[in-house]
């Protein structure tokens, strides 16, 4: 295929044959996927046994905070992948392996309550995680998530869909960005896995789910991981539904010792978190495909974008972001040559 999968070939040769279910005449090493990243896995299978192999070039990607993030998972007893080996300098990571059953693909109208019970109860457990000493969290702080949003404007809003900003558009995409940041930095600071969502959580029959992509994690606003649960951007439930689990998971943290806001409070705080992420998940999807090649998340964006429309309109004070939103970027995204009116048609959007 390419050198560096032949060195990671090489490298796996010389750490598997530690385990005794490896037969170095008899295993092969299959592609599992990519993701939004330059880290690559592969399976090693030998028999029955099976381990994930992690291809992450270092001077693209730093597989340290995994490390350390995973260890300290690991020790708070949530079920990450167990790092069996590694070298640094080559980029290369054994894994234990999850399996290939992603809870996207196990969530139905049947079996999500019992699937996000679970997810719920390991978000409970994950939130209580403390890295080791001398290893502190990143801050989820004001310049972080500013960060994120400016990649909505940036990489979606200009560069996608090549909509120019005036000053009146400016004052309001700005307003909406201060308005989101103030709501999350008055919540409670907790530890965030950042991406928890439906493609980095594992379904395993009779045990925890399996959480990955956690390299990522920082201290940050309590309801962001259950925003980026329940308002997913790979699949949508009712707000019957999703307002159901936040009340939960609420009583969840009141229970656990936790001082939480009244009922409509949290739902607002999830409300806005969720519009947070939403405003970079759609930047990150646009970045995706215009920087890296990669136009599969394009698909994603109506979907999120409903998520964001739908919340302003139900605040008071960003009613005119959304009337903005529908009346500016809605025609842009039907003239646009990456959204077919048949997937816009599907939300709200109209």
């Amino acid at each position: 295929m390419d050198l560096r999968y032949t060195d990671l070939k090489e490298w796996l040769l010389d750490v598997l044959p530690e385990f005794s279910g490896f037969n170095s005449e008899d295993w092969q090493l299959e592609t599992v996927s990519g993701d939004a990243s330059f880290r690559r896995y592969f399976r090693a299978i030998s028999g029955k046994n099976t381990w994930i192999a992690v291809d992450a070039p270092p001077e693209k990607e730093d597989s340290r905070p995994f490390m350390e993030v995973a260890t300290a998972l690991e020790h708070t007893g949530v079920s990450v992948p167990h790092i069996h080996n590694h070298d640094l300098s080559k980029g290369f990571m054994l894994l234990s392996d999850f399996g290939n059953d992603l809870y996207l693909d196990q969530l139905s109208e049947e079996s999500v309550d019992g699937l996000y019970g679970e997810a719920l109860k390991t978000l409970l457990l994950m939130q209580s995680c403390q890295p080791a000493r001398g290893k502190e969290l990143p801050l989820y702080d004001d310049a972080l998530l500013r960060r994120e949003v400016e990649l909505f404007r940036e990489w979606f809003v200009e560069k996608l869909l090549d909509v120019k900003l005036n000053v009146e558009a400016q004052r309001l995409v700005s307003f909406l960005f201060d308005y989101l940041i103030d709501s999350a930095l008055e919540q409670p600071k907790v530890f965030v896995h950042r991406d928890y969502h439906s493609r980095n959580i594992m379904y395993r029959k009779d045990q925890a789910p399996g959480i990955i992509d956690f390299q990522d994690a920082v201290e940050g606003p309590v309801t962001y991981d259950l925003a980026s649960l329940l308002r997913d951007c790979y699949i949508d439930w009712s707000d019957e539904k999703v307002y159901g689990w936040v009340e939960e998971y609420r009583q969840a943290l009141i229970a656990n010792g936790q001082n939480m806001p009244d009922r409509v409070y949290f739902k607002r705080w999830f409300d806005l978190m969720g519009a947070q992420r939403h405003l970079k998940a759609i930047g990150i999807f646009a970045r995706l495909h215009i920087r890296d090649g990669k136009s599969g998340y394009l698909a994603d964006i109506p979907r999120t974008l409903n998520y964001l429309i739908t919340v302003a309109a139900k605040v008071e004070e960003l009613k005119p972001v959304a009337g903005w939103m529908v009346s500016e970027l809605l025609p842009a995204m039907r003239k646009s040559e990456y959204f077919a009116d048949t997937v816009l048609d599907n939300w709200v959007m109209s």
